[in-house]
């Protein structure tokens, strides 16, 4: 079982590749104490993946854990292959260095993280599937799989007697087009859980963007992407202006509001892996288990921001 909150830690990346130039670099101090925010609040399982740093985001959060007292099985970790330029055949060859990149903490769950690669998702189940039995990993994941592709990749594992646990997409109120394209239909259907990354996009849902638009200035890659552009800040007003007043009436911030309704909205196929960069950050979302939105209030959000859906 999985906490409804875990930890995405692509901002551990040092920033030693393209991946980690999109986050400051986070000295070890600082990463020992997110994570021990984040176990003190209750969190108990993080995901991370080869291509965020090349293994530095890996390293990061086994030495950080590690730093904390934690010790193999007493928390989960969930990390991801990178398929670009690949084949599944890769997957059997560089997991001794994911294995290795994470020790002493056994990798709980394996992902593919996107579906671009040189093969398709039945090879590289078959490889995951022999990862299993060879006891090198414990559940298969998939990440940013469509409907079609998240189908293939579970029926493929079924003929091995394996299930396909989880897939990773994006998900926030701000981007529900999971809803609309079949992911999230088809993963209640075959009881996969989706893991919702960027559940904050990318801290819009804050309104800190809405509210002084130069802190665009700051934020590295991010400010390229199309939902940070004027016309799409506008667009989401009303609904960050809805975010405030439920982040009033419940007395917490605005993040927390964002992730309780991602979580508390689907019963418990949907669970979230924000990032932090700060210790507060941490805290701010492992409190967010410490309430819960009221069905009305579920679903005044569900048609505020409805339009996100497509």
């Amino acid at each position: 079982m999985v906490s409804p909150i875990g930890l995405g830690c692509w901002q551990f990346s040092k920033q030693l590749n393209m991946a980690g130039k999109f986050w400051p670099k986070l000295e070890d101090d600082l990463i020992n104490n997110i994570i021990k925010t984040s176990l003190d609040g209750g969190i108990n399982w993080f995901d991370t993946a080869e291509v965020y740093g090349n293994g530095a985001s890996e390293n990061a959060l086994a030495r950080a854990l590690t730093f904390n007292g934690k010790k193999p099985g007493q928390i989960m970790v969930a990390t991801k292959w990178w398929p670009m330029f690949r084949t599944a055949s890769n997957i059997l060859k560089t997991i001794e260095q994911r294995i290795d990149a994470l020790a002493p903490f056994p990798i709980d769950l394996y992902q593919v993280h996107q579906p671009w690669g040189f093969s398709n998702e039945k090879s590289e189940m078959e490889a995951m599937t022999r990862l299993v039995k060879e006891n090198k990993i414990r559940y298969v994941g998939v990440s940013n799989f469509s409907a079609v592709q998240m189908r293939s990749a579970w029926e493929t594992l079924q003929k091995n007697g394996i299930q396909l646990v989880s897939n990773q997409v994006r998900y926030s109120l701000l981007d529900r087009k999971i809803e609309s394209n079949g992911i999230l239909q088809t993963a209640k259907e075959l009881g996969i859980s989706v893991i919702a990354y960027s559940p904050l996009a990318q801290g819009l849902v804050t309104g800190k963007f809405h509210e002084n638009p130069g802190l665009l200035k700051n934020i590295g890659m991010r400010k390229h992407s199309s939902q940070f552009k004027p016309g799409r800040l506008e667009r989401s007003r009303p609904l960050i202006e809805t975010i405030r007043k439920f982040a009033n009436k419940y007395e917490v911030s605005t993040s927390q509001i964002a992730l309780n309704w991602l979580i508390y909205s689907h019963g418990d196929t949907v669970v979230a892996i924000p990032g932090a960069t700060k210790e507060s950050h941490a805290r701010e979302n492992t409190g967010t288990l410490n309430f819960r939105l009221s069905a009305e209030d579920l679903a005044l959000l569900d048609l505020e921001s409805a339009m996100f859906r497509y």
